[in-house]
């Protein structure tokens, strides 16, 4: 019996672990939208976000709990795919939607570990922690250096304003504030450098 319980519960767990490999090929739906060529993937968007949560300097935060916090926070979307605000589908359904993506996926979890990403996902979703407000910060954040990056790649300034717009005001922590100034003087620079460019009829190298 407990051979056939090991079994079964290496199953679930290959199972869990196929479904979060589906991130890896679930495009970041803002992106298609604006026809960004070879957009980027949850997961893609999510290890940065770990990543930038691993860099975290405020010692009041636990850098550990921002990190697990980053790595679950779109982990539904395996499930649900990434839903943006042009699919018309009201925030209460999408909550429930991820929510029941996410019982599913916990479920195939040991209890120990399940209940934790579940525990973390809800306190994200709820903003229910001063973690859950940072990582928030650096979902935002993110999201605005990739579309900086887009707009380098596709030698576009400032074709993606729509999602600068989206976060303006809602920074809240001081070291993401100074990494968004930061970020908007490279970015002002870049167009104003395409701007000279285009009256003196440069062409891009």
């Amino acid at each position: 019996m407990a051979a056939c319980a090991s079994s079964m519960n290496a199953a679930k767990l290959l199972q869990f672990i196929r479904f979060i490999g589906q991130l890896k090929r679930v495009p970041r739906t803002g992106w298609v939208y604006r026809n960004v060529k070879k957009p980027e993937s949850v997961s893609d968007h999510m290890y940065r976000m770990a990543i930038m949560a691993f860099l975290i300097e405020d010692q009041q935060l636990s850098k550990e709990r921002c990190i697990k916090l980053a790595l679950v926070h779109d982990m539904a979307e395996c499930i649900v795919g990434d839903i943006a605000p042009k699919d018309n589908i009201s925030k209460e359904e999408k909550h429930r939607r991820e929510e029941e993506a996410m019982k599913y996926l916990t479920g195939l979890l040991s209890n120990e570990a399940g209940r934790e990403i579940l525990e973390l996902w809800q306190e994200y979703e709820n903003q229910s922690s001063n973690e859950a407000k940072y990582v928030k910060d650096l979902d935002r954040l993110e999201m605005i250096v990739q579309a900086f990056e887009y707009e380098e790649m596709e030698e576009k300034p400032g074709h993606l304003q729509e999602f600068y717009d989206s976060t303006k005001g809602k920074f809240n922590h001081p070291e993401i504030l100074q990494l968004v100034a930061t970020l908007n003087k490279e970015r002002d620079f870049g167009k104003k450098k395409a701007c000279d460019k285009d009256l003196s009829g440069e062409q891009p190298t």
